[in-house]
Order: C-alpha cells, then sequence, then structure tokens
C-alpha cells in the first residue's frame, strides 16, 4: 500500500504545509523555534529529511504528544520558553494563544505593579534601553526643517 501525501496537516491547532520538512513545518508552530524543532523530531524518532505529509497517523500523534508537553520530555531547560515560572518555580513551555495570553497577563502585572519596565509599556515606549530621540515614533516622522528664506522687501 503506498503511502498517502497530506498537503495539510493539522498538529496543535494550526494547519501545516504537508510539504516542509518536518523541523521546517513544526516552526511555523507559535512557540517552536527551529532548535527545538529539531530536538522535537529526534525524540520521536522520525527521520529530519522526511516531509509532513508522508507521516503516518501514528507519527502525527507523537509529534502532537511531545509538542503539547514538551516540559515532560527531558529536553534542557535552555530550550524551553517560559523558565522559573513565578508562582510555581517550574520550568515550562508554552505554545499558540497560551503563550499570547502568558505575555499579556506578564505586561499588565508589570502596569500593576508600576515597575519600570510596565510604565514604559503603558506609555508605549521602548522596553529595552533603546534610543528613543529618532525611532520608535508613531505618526508623522519629524525630520529637519529647513526655514523659509526671506527675500528683502521692494526688490525682484
Amino acid at each position: 500500500m503506498a503511502e498517502e501525501f497530506k498537503h495539510i496537516v493539522r498538529l496543535a491547532g494550526k494547519d501545516l504545509d504537508g510539504t516542509l520538512k518536518v523541523a521546517y513545518a513544526l516552526t511555523k508552530i507559535k512557540g517552536i523555534n527551529i532548535r527545538l524543532a529539531n530536538a522535537i523530531v529526534n525524540k520521536a524518532e522520525i527521520p529530519s529529511e522526511k516531509r509532513l505529509g508522508f507521516l503516518l497517523d501514528t507519527e502525527i500523534k507523537k509529534l502532537e504528544e511531545i509538542v503539547k508537553n514538551v516540559q515532560d520530555y527531558d529536553f534542557p531547560s535552555w530550550l524551553l520558553n517560559y523558565r522559573k515560572n513565578p508562582e510555581t518555580g517550574e520550568d515550562t513551555h508554552l505554545i499558540t494563544s497560551d503563550l499570547d495570553l502568558q505575555i499579556k497577563t506578564n505586561i499588565e502585572k508589570m502596569k500593576e505593579i508600576r515597575s519600570w519596565r510596565g510604565y514604559r509599556h503603558a506609555y508605549g515606549l521602548k522596553v529595552r534601553g533603546q534610543k528613543t530621540r529618532t525611532t520608535g515614533r508613531k505618526g508623522k516622522a519629524v525630520g529637519v526643517k529647513k526655514k523659509k528664506e526671506v527675500r528683502p522687501a521692494g526688490r525682484s
């Protein structure tokens, strides 16, 4: 029986392109970078050259299980994107809408406690120490204005 190619594969709530190699297709999921994607592919024991559309249903389920529970597998902590959670102290990995929600919650908490970063977020300014004199302007950019040339009256 020949393998059936799937052009679109649903994985972790996202439609992925079946023509891409598995690791590169996984990077289309928010919260997964190429290093983590390669580690997931190795953990699932899938050949790195295989295209996502050629995976069997069992391999896709195995991939989805690893993607949804990255912290439960023995990946190094530096691969995870939410380390040392302030409430629990655990290293976790967030993907898709969970990641967006956690970032929003963290920013709101910083605004609430009036930390410097929270202040910068609240006023829409640069947060990480960048210069603001010329960049980061919103609306009409202010450049160099030349003074109008003044001609003496009565002469043509």
